[in-house]
């Protein structure tokens, strides 16, 4: 999101020219373009910089004439560069015929797209393209008021490739795919990857993002939503980072989902669970509207398709007019005409307060399509910080589901576990008071969860190693404490249950 313009984006580069995107990723990785190439020149501080948009501190460091710095100011930084340097870098002749490219007067050419580095969780180096000056994506108060805009990686794509079960599948599905991001990491571990957007720009710009980054073509659809999956087709993984923002109007389609109120999000979950095959998830990123007199989670439950477990994790909640100045701060309204800022923002203030909304809340939304009988739906609130990527603790935390289920009270006791990885104890109580007030066990991994247990509690996960039953060890706990070990075996499964499932106890 470039400066404001109300300009026509500009053409792209061929996308059925494969053989080109081969030769040009080859010269980017020759001269070390790559996500720690980019660190070593640069150096941290005017890294994170681009990272905002802020160009200066890089503009500094690129001065020289070496291959990697002549590729920053070109792709990165969007500067003319002369022909005579480009030519020892990239094929630039086959970079002008087929658009990755484009003569500026004189002896200079320019990028037309923006090509930004990107490394894969495996150490892969992979190549977001997106729009020139729309390097990154979302709430970063950059500007742009272009519709067809497509934005590169923001804070939300690194955080639902983050959150992505990452299980090796036959199918997944891309809603909204915009630059590609997503598509991108679904097809390291999906046999078949389809990817959707209403805009046929982003199509084309993930079609050379997946290109370029040495990754097979996905099957490209164009439509909203689910409009361009056909009837009967169900995939194993669907994502979706859709324009999720709540505003009056759909100004901008990269952002605002053009539905009323929180509508969008909510087809978007109802309609996920009819595409999903058995076991599959559906993880979307997704705000939701706090409604006077209505309890948030209960809108989130009444979202749930049947036949789905879910787990709704709410991370952060914004009163309106945090919100509104945020999504305006977005699209660079706050540096045009003040007049027409207090009118826009005022517009949004109206349509909340005709809703009754009070807040606004964001988070992720994971579906599992199951069989039981009585699918599971977590809500919760936990705005405290997690250790990305999560995918592995997502699904874990399904498989705990099932595993709570198909195990009774009886069954529970007669059952073996083991401390999760890198659990601690913490007591909490006055200095010098002989016994704490409370016990708590915090996580160091993954969600980094904290919860109180009582004495018991934390004796019982502090023996767990897998070698006895938790019967036993709660009927030594008994004997220790000279409480009746029947009593105790009948009051404890109701904490284990909660220490299983949310992952300080493992099943052995």
């Amino acid at each position: 999101m470039g400066g404001v313009s109300e300009t026509t984006p500009s053409p792209l580069p061929s996308a059925d020219r494969p053989d080109i995107a081969v030769r040009l990723r080859d010269a980017l990785l020759g001269a070390s373009f790559t996500a720690d190439g980019l660190l070593d020149l640069l150096g941290a501080p005017a890294y994170a910089a681009l990272a905002r948009s802020e160009t200066v501190p890089a503009l500094r460091a690129t001065r020289g004439d070496t291959p990697l710095e002549t590729l920053v100011r070109l792709f990165l930084l969007q500067q003319p560069v002369l022909h005579a340097r480009v030519a020892d870098v990239l094929p630039v002749d086959a970079c002008l015929e087929t658009g990755w490219l484009t003569r500026t007067g004189g002896d200079e050419v320019a990028a037309t797209v923006d090509v930004r580095p990107y490394g894969g969780p495996g150490g892969e180096d992979w190549f977001i393209v997106s729009d020139l000056g729309c390097a990154v994506g979302g709430a970063g108060g950059i500007g742009s008021h272009d519709e067809g805009v497509v934005l590169g990686v923001g804070g939300a794509s690194t955080t639902l490739a983050g959150i992505t079960v990452r299980t090796p599948v036959a199918s997944a599905l891309d809603l909204g795919t915009g630059s590609g991001i997503q598509a991108l990491h679904a097809a390291q571990h999906a046999t078949r990857v389809t990817a959707t957007d209403l805009n046929p720009r982003a199509l084309h710009i993930t079609a050379l993002t997946l290109a370029l980054s040495g990754a097979p073509a996905a099957d490209l659809r164009q439509g909203s939503l689910f409009e361009p999956v056909r009837d009967g087709e169900t995939f194993d993984l669907i994502v979706s980072n859709p324009p999720f923002v709540i505003s009056p109007g759909a100004r901008l389609t990269y952002r605002d989902g053009g539905m009323a109120g929180d509508d969008l999000c909510r087809s978007l979950v109802q309609e996920a669970g009819e595409r999903l095959n058995e076991g599959g998830f559906a993880q979307f990123l997704a705000n939701w509207q706090h409604v006077e007199g209505e309890d948030w989670q209960d809108r989130l439950r009444s979202w749930v398709p049947r036949g789905c477990d879910a787990w709704i994790v709410q991370r952060e909640v914004q009163d309106i007019t945090q919100y509104a100045e945020l999504w305006l701060r977005d699209a660079g309204d706050h540096r045009g005409d003040p007049a027409e800022y207090q009118a826009r923002y005022d517009a949004w203030l109206e349509e909340f307060e005709a809703r009754k909304v009070k807040a606004v809340g964001f988070g992720w939304i994971t579906l599992r399509r199951t069989g039981a009988a009585e699918p599971t739906v977590t809500v919760e609130e936990w705005p405290h910080p997690v250790e990305q990527p999560l995918g592995d603790t997502v699904r874990a935390h399904f498989e705990r589901l099932d595993y709570l289920r198909s195990h009774d009270d009886a069954a529970l006791l007669a059952a073996h576990f083991k401390l999760a990885a890198e659990v601690v104890q913490e007591q909490v109580g006055l200095p010098g008071a002989e016994d704490p007030e409370h016990v708590v066990l915090r996580q160091h991994r993954g969600m980094r969860r904290a919860t109180k247990v009582d004495t018991v509690g934390a004796g019982f996960a502090g023996v767990c190693d897998g070698t006895l039953s938790a019967g036993r060890i709660l009927d030594a706990i008994a004997q220790l404490m000279g409480e009746d070990p029947v009593l105790l075996r009948d009051r404890t499964p109701a904490q284990i249950r909660l220490l299983v499932e949310q992952g300080f106890l493992d099943p052995a």
